[in-house]
């Protein structure tokens, strides 16, 4: 019998994972026909193909036998000689198309986030403050609902952690709502080594969640572009964190398609049992941002690969000769299934939520 999350991660994977993919392949669509392009073909889920369900415009319509998101497949992908393809198109229009497919994830994961925070996201509260403390001194309250912290939206309790550390001994300036009031107060948050961290924080108090506060649609935007700028500096600080022990190798190693199905389940389940759509939004948010990133990286096969060699293009005037591209991306996905493959059994042998 199938346990309770593995259910779940089915669920997540079909819920938040199959659409943000699609998505991502819908972007190089909708810039490879903007830019005249012909795609022969647009596939829900992976081949071999199950059925074609239409064509329109010389693009077949398909869906597949294999569950996992999409694929676009342009005209004369790697063949500069095919009319029409893309491997023949301006530098312009090929960057186009290949940067597409990540800027429509990035599109996608501030529109989900908005949507997140418009309906409402579960508020960062006070709890307990410890006597002494600079919470007690800057006079924060057990109950305090944290709204900003120097000027930023606190969107999550580890929007305010990052905050008060990058601050430590400098005045903070937060905005709270105490019985339907919103307050200014200041705090200084203490140094390493002027608190015990097993048992107290920079600040002395302790979080919890309190009752949804609503943004309107103005504050939400601002709120879901400083989510993208935090995330995406996050991404390009974890090998100094790593490095440097702020995190655990558990914490940041990499996740295959399993660990993220597991991951987007337990939001989705969240979600559920919560009655609000905040955990699953805000995930397929930073599941989004996560596989437009990973693909703009300038790996072999990955868009990010594919866009080097144009760009390498550019600087000497000349292209790189095709076959010897399509062996280099033809090698580099070679390497990226391998990777996958122990990632999958990585993921298998020790889930990242272990199942029940």
């Amino acid at each position: 019998m199938l346990t309770s999350n593995l259910l779940w991660a089915v669920g997540g994977f079909l819920l938040i994972l199959t659409p943000i993919v699609i998505i991502h392949e819908f972007g190089h669509f909708w810039a490879a026909k903007l830019s005249k392009i012909r795609v022969e073909e647009f596939g829900f889920g992976l081949p071999p193909r199950a059925i074609k369900l239409f064509e329109r415009g010389g693009t077949i319509y398909s869906l597949n036998w294999i569950p996992v998101g999409g694929f676009v497949r342009p005209a004369g992908e790697d063949d500069p000689n095919v009319p029409g393809g893309l491997a023949s198109a301006s530098k312009r229009a090929r960057l186009f198309v290949l940067a597409a497919g990540p800027g429509m994830n990035f599109i996608t994961a501030i529109l989900f986030f908005w949507l997140a925070l418009v309906l409402g996201a579960p508020a960062v509260q006070v709890t307990d403050v410890n006597p002494g403390s600079p919470a007690a001194i800057g006079g924060l309250q057990s109950g305090d609902v944290i709204l900003q912290v120097d000027g930023r939206m606190v969107m999550n309790s580890g929007t305010l952690v990052n905050a008060v550390t990058d601050r430590a001994g400098s005045e903070v300036g937060l905005v709270i709502l105490r019985d339907g009031t919103e307050q200014a107060i200041s705090l200084t948050p203490r140094r390493p080594g002027e608190y015990d961290p097993a048992t107290d924080g920079p600040l002395g108090i302790s979080l919890g969640l309190g009752p949804q506060i609503r943004r309107n649609p103005v504050d939400a935007l601002s709120g879901s572009l400083s989510f993208m700028w935090e995330y995406m500096t996050l991404y390009a600080k974890l090998p100094s964190m790593l490095i440097n022990g702020e995190i655990t190798a558990r914490e940041a190693r990499p996740v295959s398609i399993i660990g993220i199905s597991q991951i987007a389940g337990e939001a989705a389940e969240s979600s559920a049992s919560g009655r609000t759509l905040y955990p699953v939004l805000t995930m397929a948010s930073f599941i989004s941002v996560a596989l437009g990133l990973t693909n703009l990286l300038p790996i072999p096969a990955l868009d990010g690969g594919r866009i080097l060699f144009v760009l390498i293009e550019a600087i000497r005037g000349r292209r790189i000769e095709p076959e010897r591209e399509g062996m280099v991306h033809v090698i580099g996905m070679v390497v990226l299934l391998a990777l996958m493959a122990i990632l999958i059994v990585q993921d298998i042998i020790n889930p990242i939520i272990p199942l029940q």
